[in-house]
């Protein structure tokens, strides 16, 4: 269900550089699910479009529920000055999530890389099965990775080499010789193409989240369409929103 309504900032801290860790007390946690996201709007009367940012976590009570976000204009700049008892209007919960039923009692690697990397703590959280965690980072910054250490082994690959392996994350799983029956995951889309041909080439279902190229998240700009697979039922066109029909898809059902 998708409601407007306003949230009250419990804490908010900055994590890393540009990286921004915020808490928002709101009904809408009592029904968030893994990989799912909501809009955030600027307090800004003229902007008309919320801006969507994914939900990293939720806390226990399901009252609250975290993102971690990067600054990349003036809307994420202005949340940037949230301070705790701030208000804020907030559209959600949106997008699909990913399916926790596929990777039950199954060995199951969840690979998030850069901005990526948030979305997939609650899914470490929630699903039930043999998780390798396998985070991607630029550098040695590795933001929420002693917060997935409590769900799973984590594997890090950072691209200058200054923590775990020197590359990307299937560099990591080379190197550490390991295997999975199901994949997650979400980062920027030269990773996620990467782990699609990988998932491919050993027969491994993969469900990847493309929230990189969303803008508005509620299907008003069409800025985020992407290719499928097969045609849509209703407009018979091969395109998909990433922001209504997904963020996350079957890998073997876009093109990317």
């Amino acid at each position: 269900m998708k409601e407007k309504s306003t949230a009250k900032v419990l804490s908010q801290q900055e994590i890393a550089p540009r990286i921004y860790d915020l808490w928002l007390e709101t009904a809408l946690a009592a029904q968030a699910k893994p990989g799912q996201f909501i809009g955030v709007y600027p307090g800004n009367a003229a902007t008309l479009l919320p801006r969507p940012i994914s939900i990293c976590e939720v806390n226990g009570e399901r009252t609250a529920l975290r993102i971690v976000y990067r600054i990349a204009g003036k809307g994420t700049a202005e949340f940037s000055a949230l301070r705790e008892n701030d208000r804020v209007d907030i559209l959600g919960t949106l997008g699909n999530g990913f399916p926790l039923e596929e990777g039950r009692g199954k060995h199951c690697f969840l690979i998030g890389g850069g901005i990526g990397v948030p979305p997939i703590l609650q899914l470490a959280k929630k699903l039930e099965g043999d998780k390798a965690i396998i985070l991607g980072y630029r550098d040695g910054n590795l933001f929420l990775a002693e917060d997935f250490a409590k769900y799973g082994q984590v594997y890090v690959a950072t691209e200058d080499g200054s923590e775990g392996t020197k590359g990307n994350v299937l560099d990591t799983i080379a190197e550490n010789a390991l295997e999975a029956d199901i994949i997650y995951a979400c980062g920027p889309m030269p990773m996620l193409r990467a782990v699609k041909q990988y998932a491919a080439e050993r027969g491994i279902r993969a469900y990847i989240s493309l929230e990189e190229h969303m803008a508005c998240g509620v299907g008003a700009c069409l800025g985020c369409v992407v290719k499928t697979k097969e045609a849509n039922p209703h407009s018979h066109v091969h395109n998909a929103r990433i922001c209504t029909d997904g963020p996350v898809f079957d890998a073997e059902e876009v093109d990317i």
